[in-house]
């Protein structure tokens, strides 16, 4: 498998290739005008401003569907000339390269090089890398998932590929949970607020990676919850130590003021749940 991350990539898309793209869909010269004006509109930086010849800004609207467009050049020469190779799998401007034997990674890898430089582009030379998943001796993350072939339970000697939230995910929601129970900064007094806080974010996040292998992980946010939530409460009533503290209240008594489970929110795709 190849793991492919593009370097420069929002600073680097080409606008007349960009545009002659846009054109293949879009027949209304006003809305080409507009993007193209867009384009070249330039950026602000420290009260100046700077012309944009190349490159979409980040963090521009459409930024994200432009560059979309841009890269689906690579989707369709891909299709056309190099499927036999490895089926190339693309959200946005990250993708991977599956492949059945190691040659056809490293040929996968060539002609993705070849590709990205015909768009000007170029792929990371530190973050763009060939993975062995047989037999679980490497992993790779993709879409905030790590992914790994692992040993069935059900099924032994068989072994099929599991995802989980990656470890940057995990840091991520780990980052928010605890800016949001922060009782120095948020100003709540009454713990049930904290939960209504906290709720959207674990249902969303938990709704994103629901439908993998990642029953522990949810345990673990669970688990870091009650401790933040726990820690909370201790501070409003003075309580320590810290350990005494987060075992006062349990589980069940955090839930039935509402707060959100992850554990046990596990749906895979095709199965019937009661």
């Amino acid at each position: 498998m190849v793991d492919v991350d593009i370097k420069d990539y929002f600073g680097r898309i080409d606008h007349d290739r960009l545009m002659m793209e846009v054109g293949r869909r879009v027949s209304d010269r006003r809305v080409l005008k507009l993007i193209r004006g867009w384009l070249k509109a330039g950026v602000m930086e420290d009260g100046h401003r700077e012309d944009t010849v190349v490159g979409t800004p980040q963090g521009g609207v459409i930024s994200p569907l432009l560059s979309n467009i841009y890269l689906h050049v690579l989707d369709r020469i891909w299709q056309q000339r190099c499927a036999e190779v490895g089926v190339l799998i693309r959200y946005a401007d990250d993708f991977v390269v599956l492949c059945r034997t190691e040659a056809q990674a490293r040929e996968a890898l060539r002609r993705v090089e070849l590709i990205l430089q015909h768009l000007g582009l170029e792929a990371h030379p530190e973050k763009t890398r060939l993975v062995a998943l047989e037999g679980g001796k490497e992993s790779f993350e993709f879409l905030g998932c790590r992914l790994r072939k692992c040993r069935s339970v059900r099924y032994p000697g068989r072994m099929f590929l599991q995802r989980w939230p990656s470890p940057r995910s995990m840091r991520r929601l780990r980052a928010r949970i605890r800016e949001l129970t922060d009782a120095r900064c948020s100003g709540v007094k009454d713990v049930r607020v904290l939960i209504a806080r906290l709720n959207p974010v674990l249902r969303g996040w938990g709704n994103y990676f629901r439908t993998g292998n990642a029953s522990l992980k949810f345990n673990q946010i669970d688990h870091y919850v009650r401790q933040r939530l726990g820690l909370f409460l201790a501070r409003r009533q003075g309580l320590r130590p810290r350990h005494v503290a987060i075992s006062r209240w349990s589980s069940d008594w955090f839930w039935g003021l509402g707060l959100y489970r992850l554990f046990g929110t596990i749906r895979y795709p095709g199965v019937a749940h009661a």
